[in-house]
């Protein structure tokens, strides 16, 4: 029974948005034939621990803070339910902050052999990453209470976590990679506002003033359609850049279901709108598929 109530807290169902942005940048290397399985395998395990940290410092902060309240519209959280104290989520966070350090470092050494400055300069962005995880809920002045999870969502599982596993594998930068980037961010961003659009009034209540929150739910569907339409724009651009076989455009067929999503959290109640934040997760990993199947394909065809 106590490892179910862990793997609810560790809320699996966010973990394929916290992979397409990895696998991303994965498709991206093996475009330009740099793809490696082993800095592949270790960039997914450090990004696992990275978003369950995330999802456990989330859990611990919005309970400490009010905003898992019984006005909350979704799933029960652990340490608001009381299935885990505060003191043993405090222990997990520490124990994945371990673990997210232990792969990160593993897959910098594998990456880099012994370039301290390759290992320094990414080091100093995985920090970051473990920083920007815990600090969104937990704190005196948390980020994501006053509207700064967006942003944060957009840097972390858009730019860092596209071009940063790109580097990984290539050691080389490039300007059209920003492109791919962004639409994982957006889409990651449509996640965050479907919960934000869910939570309104129980986040309003605790003082979490998330963009939903400052806009308003009308205007925050507004803003969905925008997230999900500028997901799809950019990889638009880069294909129309970038691409020399028809097969870069497979990407296309995801769009009804990002269709579907914006459409349902138009139309749902809050209270609804729990189901769609798994199917917008699952859509993201649908469309990165898409797309690096099509670069794929546009090697050989």
């Amino acid at each position: 029974m106590e490892i179910k109530i862990w793997l609810r807290a560790f809320r699996l169902r966010t973990l394929p948005l916290a992979l397409s942005c990895i696998a991303m940048g994965g498709f991206l290397a093996a475009s330009a034939d740099a793809f490696r399985w082993d800095i592949f395998l270790l960039c997914i395990l450090t990004t696992i621990f990275l978003q369950i940290l995330s999802n456990l410092a989330n859990d611990y902060g919005d309970s400490v803070h009010g905003a898992d309240s019984i006005d909350r519209k979704g799933p029960p959280r652990a340490v608001q339910s009381g299935a885990i104290s505060r003191h043993q989520m405090k222990g997990a966070v520490l124990l994945f902050v371990l673990l997210c350090l232990a792969s990160g470092i593993s897959l910098l050494i594998v990456s880099f052999g012994w370039n301290w400055k390759g290992i320094l300069f990414f080091l100093g962005l995985g920090l970051l990453s473990i920083l920007a995880a815990i600090a969104y809920t937990v704190g005196k002045k948390p980020y994501g209470y006053s509207g700064l999870g967006d942003f944060s969502v957009l840097i972390f599982f858009g730019l860092v976590g596209v071009m940063g596993s790109y580097y990984l594998f290539t050691k080389q930068f490039s300007w059209y990679q920003i492109l791919p980037a962004l639409s994982c961010g957006f889409f990651s961003i449509g996640v965050l506002n479907i919960n934000n659009i869910r939570d309104i009034e129980s986040d309003r209540k605790a003082g979490k003033f998330s963009i939903p929150v400052r806009i308003g739910r009308d205007n925050a569907i507004r803003y969905h359609w925008f997230l999900l339409f500028a997901g799809l724009f950019s990889v638009v651009i880069y294909s129309v850049l970038t691409a020399h076989s028809i097969w870069q455009w497979l990407f296309l067929l995801s769009t009804p279901l990002f269709i579907k999503n914006a459409r349902a959290v138009s139309q749902n109640p809050s209270d609804r709108l729990d189901p769609y934040l798994r199917q917008m997760a699952l859509s993201t990993l649908v469309f990165v598929m898409l797309f690096g199947a099509g670069l794929i394909l546009s090697l050989k065809f």
